[in-house]
């Protein structure tokens, strides 16, 4: 990729029509990036300007698609978390209000993990440890103080 005036008409307006319409830190920085190298800025004044590393910039210039917008979109926002439904939550908010022995376990308390466990069982979905934590800590609900604080908050994202 040269390193000045290398998008075409019509992929700059697309960009500059994407870098309007989006609210995503993240996809506008990427945009910026594609637009800044195109006004022949090096990687390194672009990750100073925009407040990022070098190598970041070095990567999006490189795989960020001008013709492909939605090639600037972190694939890792369609993680696992997208596998969680509503009956799933109902069904790990149900289980960690139970105590374990109550299914059957040998142990007394739930961590990421057993949950994880116990409910791809259930379910057949799967998760790990981590992302099961991350759902708690996002509804507000900490393993660690046990099955007493279940007061749960309003669920406008479930992403682990």
């Amino acid at each position: 990729m040269s390193s000045k005036r290398f998008l075409t008409i019509g992929q700059k307006e697309k960009l500059l029509k994407a870098l309007k319409e989006n609210d995503c830190s993240n996809f506008i920085q990427r945009i910026l990036m594609l637009l800044l190298r195109n006004e022949g800025k090096t990687y390194q004044e672009i990750a100073e300007f925009l407040g990022c590393s070098y190598r970041t910039v070095a990567y999006w210039c490189v795989h960020g698609d001008p013709e492909d917008i939605e090639s600037l979109r972190d694939k890792r926002t369609k993680g696992n978390y997208r596998k969680v439904t509503e009956e799933y939550m109902e069904l790990l908010m149900e289980t960690i209000a139970k105590d374990p022995r109550e299914l059957g376990y040998q142990f007394t308390r739930w961590s990421g993990d057993r949950l994880a466990e116990h409910l791809a069982q259930s379910t057949g979905i799967t998760l790990s440890g981590s992302q099961i934590r991350n759902i708690l800590r996002k509804e507000k609900i900490n393993l660690s103080v046990g099955r007493k604080n279940l007061g749960r908050t309003s669920r406008s994202c479930v992403c682990a």
